[in-house]
């Protein structure tokens, strides 16, 4: 369908603000914490591959549905910025310092902010960190804490997947990897989730990790170690204590609600299928295709944060205008059916799903990730053989903010 030509279609164009007053589909709230996907579908019936939205606060923003038009957003950042400074709202006062929605879509000085030579010189710094951590040993690290999570309820003969695995493997394995004390870990693990979820406490709990990190920052200039924030700090590129806690706090967040969010899916797909179950204990099938198949049907973020029109352009049909500010709908842009006409159809082998987005943004530390969610699967597969869910599959729940789906619990029973 030319959607150009479409009467329901042509009653939206131009920007989202001129709609505040209309009656625009919020992207947060009660009907967006549980069915998420139903609303991506409707707005894709209604407005085509991209959609006015309305963000926590009643933000106005473009929503982009298409996987075509996710990917054109994400490969060009001279049309599409990720500098929030030329966001025209907040330019022009519409938006205060204040709003929840400011630890994920605000300006920080680090390298996701910035564009062209200033996020190549910070991308380096923390592209070239990463690697040293990894070089380090990051598979021993994951093993160790995938273990200690594994002997807390071992005893026990059942737990719960999410809270006692895939929430914690990951903030340990990221405490060890920059420097921080374990007993950072619970704290940390509570506010990444509230800068997520947005409301009222997101800002809080985002000033709670800055002051977390800046500590560490201070301390590790004082006595370096082999870690992450050292790496930060002596790195050739000089960067200054902003923007060292910065790329800490993006590292830290980032890494961990994608990571832990997306363990979390693939032991229920896991468990949710004998075969597969199966097939991993047997070792006929492989950690990565069933990551592979997670990573196309519920990406860890369902949406991503935010790019800025350059100039007035048209995208999907609709005019957007210099300033506005674009949202990526990663898993809506997966299910395109310009793309994927039959979900069903398996992907595997195929990695051009949109998971750790595209472009030069690209997710720099996809591949810790990866190696968390693989080994944190192995070992527990092979320390508890007869794993099995403990109710009925359908009896799963999730809950969505504007940018995750989260799996609410996984009950498990096993011999003692």
């Amino acid at each position: 369908m030319n959607d150009s030509t479409d009467p329901t279609l042509q009653a939206v164009r131009g920007c989202p603000v001129a709609h505040h007053g209309a009656d625009l589909t919020r992207l947060y709230g009660p009907e967006a914490a549980t069915d998420p996907a139903s609303i991506y579908e409707r707005l894709r019936k209604e407005h085509g591959s991209v959609a006015p939205v309305l963000l926590e606060g009643d933000v106005p923003a473009w929503l982009v549905l298409g996987y075509r038009d996710n990917r054109r957003v994400l490969d060009n950042p001279r049309q599409f910025s990720r500098d929030a400074r030329i966001w025209r709202d907040w330019r022009e006062g519409r938006i205060e310092e204040t709003s929840p929605i400011m630890p994920m879509v605000g300006w920080r000085p680090d390298c996701v902010s910035q564009d062209g030579e200033p996020h190549r010189r910070l991308r380096g710094a923390v592209t070239d960190g990463l690697q040293a951590a990894t070089a380090r040993g990051i598979r021993r690290h994951v093993t160790y804490f995938a273990n200690k999570q594994i002997d807390a309820f071992a005893d026990a003969g059942r737990a719960d997947l999410v809270a006692d695995y895939a929430e914690q493997l990951p903030m340990l394995v990221l405490t060890r990897m920059l420097g921080l004390p374990a007993a950072d870990g619970q704290r940390l693990i509570e506010s990444c989730a509230q800068v997520f979820k947005g409301g009222e406490g997101a800002l809080e709990h985002n000033e709670r990790i800055m002051e977390i990190l800046a500590e560490l920052a201070e301390r590790k200039r004082a006595e370096p170690g082999s870690d992450f924030a050292t790496a930060l700090l002596e790195h050739p590129a000089g960067l200054d204590h902003d923007e060292v806690v910065s790329h800490l706090r993006l590292v830290l967040i980032a890494a961990h609600t994608t990571t832990s969010n997306l363990l979390a899916r693939v032991l229920q797909r896991v468990l949710t299928d004998a075969a597969r179950l199966s097939g991993l204990v047997s070792g006929e099938l492989n950690v990565s295709s069933v990551v592979e198949e997670v990573m196309w049907d519920t990406p860890p973020l369902s949406v991503l944060p935010g790019r800025f029109a350059t100039a007035d352009l048209e995208l999907g049909g609709h005019h957007v205008q210099e300033g506005e500010l674009l949202i990526l709908g990663l898993a809506a842009g997966n299910l395109d059916p310009e793309v994927r006409p039959d979900s069903a159809v398996a992907v595997q082998g195929n990695q051009s799903h949109l998971a750790f987005s595209s472009g030069p943004h690209e997710c720099p530390g996809q591949n810790i990730g990866q190696s968390i969610i693989e080994i944190g699967v192995d070992v527990l597969l092979h320390r508890l053989p007869d794993l099995r869910l403990a109710v009925p599959p359908e009896e799963l729940s999730s809950t969505a903010s504007t940018w995750e789906s989260r799996l609410d619990s996984l009950p498990v029973e096993f011999a003692v």
